[in-house]
């Protein structure tokens, strides 16, 4: 979880720096792509925790 939310942390800080700076759009960009990885990240994560295999 913690990896998961400081990703997200980390992707909403570039994203607000990247657009509030000028020049600074690649931030922004960047911003967008780490949101993304950690949806897919937190998806996965979330799918392979709610199969528990049987004993």
């Amino acid at each position: 979880m913690v990896p998961f939310l400081s990703l997200l942390l980390v992707a909403l800080i570039l994203g607000i720096i990247g657009a509030l700076a000028e020049g600074l759009v690649y931030l922004l960009v960047i911003g967008v792509v780490v949101l993304i990885a950690d949806l897919v990240f937190g998806a996965v994560r979330f799918r392979r925790s709610g199969r528990r295999p049987g004993r």
